[in-house]
């Protein structure tokens, strides 16, 4: 069922504001892993959400679709698709847009396959679910949806069980499950996790065309800025559950502005290193848990930058536009002296 709720060109397919998600200890007090997020996605586009494990992109997709499980609850903050809030939305709402209008691909596909089901059977309950279409035409739907993404002699095995699939093809099996039903934003949780490169090219590839085909946007969650380099429109950078910058693809490639962000870049630089015995660069430190973030800016503690001058320690800087179609979480100074360009006080 689609929704009625009409959205001009203009309008964000999903826009999350101020989104704080997480819960309540055992001595009556909050734990916060996701703090005052907004984001938004517009029509078509593919937003990479990036930051070490533990930032909260995860919970932060979770919280859109409905899918926290307890005790972790949405403290406040709003999720509104097409205009609809789903923030407080009833059980039955949610599960009509889930897998119709948002889809979803999660990181192990062998914990979210059900084991002792065949695979066609669970992709072609996700089709019964959403659409009126008879038994056969379902079949039929499956075999083209399996081939579509690659699956050799779709129709023999859409018969087997996942664990006689490898891994990239139980990932595969989830890419045509979340893409049965035409979703208008698919959600994919670090889909090529586990996966040895010349897999991971293959699935990125299986994934462009099929959004390629439904016009899809994309919200990709991960840690793996080479994927964002070649799949991103639009970046969103996490850290201690806030987002620190956002911005073009190219804009955080060529001139971020945050030194988390510039920290993950060095060690993607890293990684190609050619040097005899050359090793790549790692972030000093590790991020804070959720039950011991600092007061501050929660990448204070590992920042050359921060210090009594710049206040970081003291109050975690408000998200702020930054140029043109981008916005940062840091000191002025800091930002100017990485990138020579002024940000609003």
């Amino acid at each position: 069922m689609r929704l009625s709720t009409p959205v001009e060109k203009t309008a964000p397919l999903l826009e999350i504001t101020d989104l704080t998600v997480g819960y309540t200890g055992a001595d009556g007090n909050r734990v916060v892993l996701v703090d005052s997020v907004s984001l938004r996605v517009d029509p078509g586009e593919v937003l990479c959400l990036v930051g070490e494990s533990g930032s909260g992109k995860s919970v932060t997709m979770l919280a859109v679709l409905g899918l926290l499980a307890p005790p972790l609850t949405v403290f406040s903050g709003s999720v509104r698709y097409r205009g609809r809030e789903l923030v407080g939305a009833d059980d039955e709402s949610l599960r009509r847009l889930r897998g119709s209008e948002l889809g979803m691909i999660f990181q192990d596909p062998m914990t979210s396959l059900n084991p002792v089901r065949r695979v066609g059977v669970q992709i072609e309950r996700a089709l019964a679910v959403h659409q009126r279409m008879d038994a056969r035409s379902r079949r039929r739907k499956v075999i083209e949806l399996l081939a579509a993404v690659g699956i050799p002699q779709p129709q023999e095995r859409s018969r087997a069980y996942p664990h006689e699939w490898s891994g990239g093809m139980r990932q595969r099996a989830m890419i045509a499950m979340a893409m049965a039903n035409d979703p208008d934003v698919l959600i994919a949780d670090e889909p090529t996790t586990a996966l040895d490169v010349t897999i991971q090219a293959q699935l990125m590839e299986v994934l462009a065309a099929a959004r390629e085909r439904s016009g899809a946007a994309m919200v990709l969650i991960t840690h793996d800025l080479g994927l964002v380099a070649q799949h991103a429109d639009r970046v969103a950078i996490m850290y201690a559950g806030r987002v620190v910058e956002t911005g073009t693809v190219r804009q955080i490639f060529d001139d971020a502005a945050h030194p988390y962000t510039r920290g993950l870049q060095r060690g993607l630089l890293g990684q190609h290193a050619t040097e005899p015995g050359a090793r790549a660069y790692a972030i000093p430190g590790s991020p804070p848990p959720p039950t011991a973030r600092p007061a501050g800016c929660g990448f204070a503690p590992r920042c050359e930058f921060s210090g009594k001058e710049h206040a970081c320690a003291a109050a975690p800087p408000a998200l702020v536009p930054f140029g043109a179609n981008r916005s940062l979480a840091c000191p002025p100074a800091v930002a100017a002296s990485l990138t020579g360009q002024d940000v609003p006080a």
